[in-house]
């Protein structure tokens, strides 16, 4: 029998973000942002993927993102839910274009400041300390239409503003940053990513990995300049994380497995080590990049992250020939249906050993501090005629994540803390959808945006309040 015991300090609480929950995407001067383009529907994909050079608003369309949750009218109700059970932290994210509505001026929005700075007032009321994003996928449209987003380097120095302005308003409030969202997604989801809308006939690998450079150095920057403030400051990168599995051991899968974990770790590889890595040169000459650097990048890398950070939902499985092979639908990194798993409702793989997987292999290779901000079971929520939400499929799921957390830890893994996604059910970032529901709390709104938005508890809610009063140590 283990006698492990979550440290003292172990950071537990959920995790949402800004484009996906607060919504009034047009009040208090905020400006339109790449998020909020993004319709319901069919032409999601084609949007997110960067496949639509222009994209923008058309009055046909239905866009989530544009009320989310209602979070900015309704922060008080939902920190005070989020602190009944107990967070210890509470991982949110701010809106750029909140700050700076078209993403170039020289000074911040004062009415998106005060938001903020009372939303981290209230958690710390409650005792609960904000770990925030300072980009959650979301750029705003005028640095997509003016500048091109990440592919221009112009935007580096204007992100240090927005990043200056943020370590400078909230200082003493916030200590637990992130600089950029899962920014393995670029590769995958460009627009949706980053805001990197292809034009034709534009090399789509060449623009991908420049417009990431410009990211890693806005991230090297803004680390810095987050430790100059005050020491005190812990920041993080953050990765899409799961192991990549081969599907057989046939050396050609394996070998494939070996590429793709290659290509998912190749940023935060920058990030936490201070320079590309050694496979960088053969991976830009087999994508045909030739990276564009200026005199001094190379030693502005070198601000390395204080820890990693990841999300975790799902392991992966991979094939040297991926075609004759049931494809894994429910990644939106191409993967093959591990025939060993279960999948949720959306057909992700539930794999909680994987987590475990992973934490030892970014351990391994980093020996930093590990911290999980995203862990969580999409699923479609029924309300029973006495008006309970029994989601014991989403006990179950956490349940077995956090042994597999424990036994990581046991291992020799140093973590930080636990972010559960979602605290709150919210708008899904890969379907637009709100029946695909993460949270604690319901939230009575429809796909379609209709609903009165009342917050309501499931039997998740006061399981996960007893995981933390106790610290971990009863999970049943």
């Amino acid at each position: 029998m283990s006698d492990f015991q979550f440290p003292k300090d172990f950071l537990w609480g959920g995790a949402i973000s800004a484009n996906q929950a607060e919504g009034a995407f047009r009040e208090g001067g905020r400006g339109l942002s790449n998020i909020d383009v993004l319709p319901h529907g069919v032409r999601r994909l084609e949007v997110k993927t960067g496949n639509v050079p222009h994209p923008e608003l058309q009055k046909v369309e239905y866009y989530p993102s544009h009320e989310g949750i209602d979070f900015y009218h309704r922060y008080k109700e939902d920190i005070a839910l989020i602190a009944e059970m107990g967070f210890k932290v509470f991982r949110t994210s701010i809106s750029w274009s909140r700050l700076f509505s078209n993403g170039d001026e020289e000074q911040p929005n004062q009415a998106g400041i005060d938001f903020y700075r009372n939303v981290f007032l209230e958690c710390k009321k409650y005792g609960i300390e904000p770990l925030v994003t300072l980009c959650h996928f979301d750029a705003p449209m005028g640095l997509v239409e003016k500048y091109g987003s990440w592919r221009n380097r112009k935007v580096i120095d204007l992100f240090l503003n927005y990043a200056d302005s943020c370590f400078k308003e909230f200082s003493g409030l916030v200590k637990y940053w992130l600089t950029f969202n899962e920014i393995n997604i670029i590769l995958h989801s460009p627009f949706s990513g980053a805001g990197i809308a292809f034009q034709e006939g534009e090399n789509k690998a060449q623009t991908t990995y420049q417009a990431a450079h410009h990211i890693l150095i806005a991230s090297a920057l803004a680390t810095k300049l987050a430790h100059e403030y005050d020491p005190g400051n812990q920041v993080g990168c953050m990765l899409a994380g799961g192991s990549f599995y081969p599907y057989s051991c046939n050396p050609e899968d394996v070998w494939e497995s070996v590429k793709k974990e290659q290509e998912n770790l190749f940023f935060i590889d920058v990030q936490v080590r201070g320079a590309y890595p050694s496979y960088a040169r053969k991976l830009f000459r087999d994508k045909e990049v030739n990276l564009i650097m200026e005199d001094g990048d190379l030693e502005i890398l070198k601000n390395t992250v204080d820890f990693v950070s990841f999300s975790y939902y799902a392991s992966r499985c991979v094939a040297a020939d991926m075609n004759d092979k049931t494809a894994n639908e429910g990644n939106i990194i191409r993967s093959v249906k591990n025939p060993y798993l279960q999948t949720s409702e959306w057909g992700w793989s539930i794999d909680p050993l994987g987590l475990r997987i992973t934490m030892n292999q970014l351990y391994d290779r980093y020996q930093k501090p590990l911290f999980i901000v995203e862990n969580g079971l999409g699923a479609k929520d029924e309300i029973e005629q006495d008006g309970r939400i029994l989601d014991d499929y989403r006990i179950d799921y956490l349940r077995s994540h956090i042994q597999a957390m424990k036994e990581a830890m046991e291992d020799g893994v140093e973590l930080m803390g636990y972010t559960v996604w979602s605290c709150i059910d919210i708008v899904s970032a890969s379907t637009g959808e709100m029946s695909k529901r993460y949270g604690f709390v319901y939230v009575d709104r429809a796909d379609d945006g209709s609903g009165t938005l009342h917050r309501r508890k499931k039997k998740s809610f006061d399981w996960y309040k007893k995981v933390i009063e106790s610290n971990g140590n009863d999970i049943d």
